[in-house]
């Protein structure tokens, strides 16, 4: 995921977290990731507490982060869920 990014995967981590984390005003909560989208649903976002995901219309996205090592922690959630769930 570091330079290039499954947009399968993106999908499919985000819709097991849609499905099996708690929802409170248009967020799911699953495994301390949140996931939600833009108001029209294109645009869909997942974050923890040190990094942020965009991931948007023609699979282009951003990951905004301070250390390498934070986006290394959130790489390993998001591989955790697409197993776990």
């Amino acid at each position: 995921m570091k330079n290039e990014i499954d947009s399968k995967f993106v999908l499919r981590v985000f819709d097991k977290i849609r499905q099996e984390g708690e929802e409170t005003d248009g967020k799911y909560r699953l495994d301390g990731v949140v996931a939600y989208t833009d108001f029209d649903g294109y645009t869909l976002f997942i974050n923890d507490a040190k990094v942020a995901m965009q991931f948007g219309f023609h699979n282009q996205y951003h990951f905004d982060y301070q250390k390498s090592e934070d986006f290394e922690a959130f790489e390993k959630k998001l591989k955790n869920i697409d197993k776990q769930y």
